[in-house]
């Protein structure tokens, strides 16, 4: 389903301030397979994301999603293809626009737009049942403006405006960093609900190591701009937080959370 085939970045080239963010990573999903990314600051996980996102062009190396080359595509074009959630509640979501009015752009992202009525009737129900997954109420208040949310209302709605067309890949960038830790677990078991539900390959990068243990099927963590480690299967299950401590400190790099 996706394949990233020794992909380099470095930003600044050929000044005092070149950095080298990604050094020719190799990384490939199968279809439906959820993949947590951990790694300290400057590690090139977001790096990564906004490399596959199209958001920053690589040196070198190629894409693949669902078997087409989107290595020199823009941004806008892999849309079609991707559903993202950032770590601020506010970017995923049109705050003065109504909760019905949001997922309806969703809807519609990666096609051509009219000028016809926003949110058709028939379109209503189908919003109502999906709020339902929530279990946060937000069924009933379609009408309600997502400026109105709380943080934790707004990333779970944008959670399920960035699945509800089942995207070819699902990228998560520590998408429950800002919120308090009992909405961050809320939001986080919403996130395996549909991922499994709609059998969604994602990646989904944390800080928080524990996370990245319990959610998944593979854990990978990234240093200098490079895949360190990777664990799958009954070796990514029997990992604990100290094992994860002890990977870091060799490697030098402890700017995760327990």
């Amino acid at each position: 389903m996706v394949e990233i085939r020794n992909i380099s970045k470095t930003f600044n080239p050929g000044t005092i301030n070149s950095v080298q963010a990604l050094d020719e990573v190799s990384l490939t999903l199968a279809p439906g397979e959820f993949v947590t990314v951990i790694g300290g600051n400057g590690s090139g996980k977001s790096t990564m994301l906004n490399a596959v996102a199209g958001v920053y062009p690589v040196d070198g190396g190629r894409i693949r999603l669902d078997g087409k080359d989107v290595t020199f595509l823009p941004e806008h074009r892999r849309a079609a293809w991707l559903g993202r959630v950032f770590q601020d509640p506010m970017i995923g979501t049109a705050a003065e626009m109504t909760i019905e009015e949001n997922l309806a752009l969703a809807v519609r992202r990666g096609k051509l737009r009219g000028l016809g009525r926003g949110v058709p009737k028939r379109e209503r129900e189908k919003y109502k049942e999906a709020l339902v997954q929530l279990d946060l109420g937000l069924e009933d208040r379609l009408t309600t403006k997502v400026g109105l949310l709380s943080g934790g209302q707004r990333q779970a709605l944008t959670l399920l405006m960035a699945t509800i067309k089942e995207p070819k890949l699902l990228l998560l960038d520590e998408h429950t960093a800002a919120l308090d830790p009992k909405t961050a677990q809320k939001v986080l078991e919403l996130t395996d609900m549909l991922v499994r539900r709609g059998n969604l390959s994602t990646l989904m990068i944390t800080h928080n190591m524990q996370d990245a243990i319990r959610y998944g099927d593979r854990l990978i963590m990234m240093s200098g701009g490079e895949i360190v480690f990777e664990a799958v299967g009954n070796e990514k299950r029997e990992l604990t937080v100290k094992d994860l401590v002890e990977k870091f400190s060799a490697i030098g790099a402890m700017d995760v959370d327990n």
